[in-house]
């Protein structure tokens, strides 16, 4: 790190909770451990998850205070002994939070290699909401052209990655999202069909899309009512994938629809730590997608690393399309 400052800008979540209370503050510059990589931030990625652990109410609670941002995209400029990555390397990577700065230590197994023809703010959107997507369509489920995929929040950072996705694999995908401009996005990616979730009829336009045979699978980042109403379009036998609650509120699923359909609602949630092999092999069945060109991150990146308030303002108010990506350090 020779050259390099031994101080970053960086953004702290205090001892009072709430994004209200973030302050953009300077911070020694990390080290790197014999098995770990220090990447300067080129690109840094938001996640809903993000908006919960700055709340303090995510199932990940660091110790107060932190950085917050468990998606990011640099350049490796310092390693540890015997690690895979070397200087100069492009990776994206999830952490456990500490993104949302100018430098960040990063775990050398959780890091993944940009290709040579994308650049950081796409390649960014990967390691969590690409990931996620793959884990849930290809190991919580196997999609294939049999299926008919109900994708909520397809303009979002999972729910884009999950529409086209499930059309690599040729299944019939159903989107969802409330704006033209959104359907419209969804469908450029692959969506067959899309839907307005804001209309009280959804659920019925749905099972009209689908020979009134409702969705074999349904992706779902949003949970509260659209978890709940997704029931009465599921398809016999059909799964309900639960990725996350965008909308702030847990369903409360009422099992008798799970029993009168034989349908299961599951959990999707991975780990490189327990679920290592498992991981290896989506990340490789990734980078194939990626080189056959049937995945292309969208990503809304204008926003800085200073713009972080507003950007997650944005995010929580669903204001934005694809995955929304902080600038860092001049990353392009």
């Amino acid at each position: 790190m020779s050259g390099l400052s031994k101080d970053m800008s960086c953004w702290i979540s205090g001892d009072v909770p709430g994004a209200e209370n973030l302050e953009f503050c300077t911070r020694p510059v990390p080290e790197a451990k014999s098995d770990t990589v220090v990447i300067q931030v080129k690109a840094a990625a938001l996640n809903f998850s993000d908006l919960l652990m700055i709340d303090g109410t995510y199932q990940v609670r660091p110790p107060r205070p932190f950085v917050p941002g468990q998606e990011v995209a640099g350049i490796v400029i310092a390693t540890g002994e015997n690690c895979r990555w070397k200087v100069g390397d492009r990776i994206a990577s999830k952490v456990f939070w500490g993104g949302f700065a100018e430098y960040v230590e990063v775990r050398e197994d959780m890091a993944i290699p940009i290709p040579d023809n994308m650049g950081f703010a796409q390649a960014v959107a990967l390691p969590v909401a690409y990931m996620t997507a793959m884990v849930a369509l290809h190991h919580s489920v196997s999609v294939g052209p049999q299926d008919r995929v109900l994708v909520h929040a397809a303009a979002g950072g999972v729910g884009l990655a999950a529409v086209e996705i499930a059309h690599a694999a040729g299944a019939q995908v159903i989107g969802t999202a409330g704006s033209a401009e959104k359907r419209a996005l969804a469908k450029q990616h692959g969506a067959d069909h899309t839907v307005d979730y804001r209309e009280p009829n959804w659920k019925d336009q749905v099972k009209e899309l689908t020979g009134d045979k409702g969705a074999t699978i349904i992706v779902d980042p949003v949970g509260g009512d659209v978890a709940l109403q997704s029931l009465r379009c599921i398809a016999r036998y059909g799964t309900l994938l639960i990725v996350g609650f965008a909308s702030g509120e847990i369903a409360k699923l009422p099992s008798n629809y799970l029993l009168l359909k034989s349908a299961r609602a599951q959990g999707v949630l991975w780990s490189h730590d327990q679920d290592t092999e498992m991981v290896v092999h989506m990340t490789d069945r990734l980078g194939k997608l990626l080189d056959s060109g049937m995945i292309n991150p969208v990503v809304c990146d204008n926003y800085t690393l200073s713009d972080l308030p507003k950007a997650l303002k944005d995010l929580g108010n669903r204001g934005t399309m694809g995955k929304v990506v902080l600038t860092v350090s001049g990353g392009e």
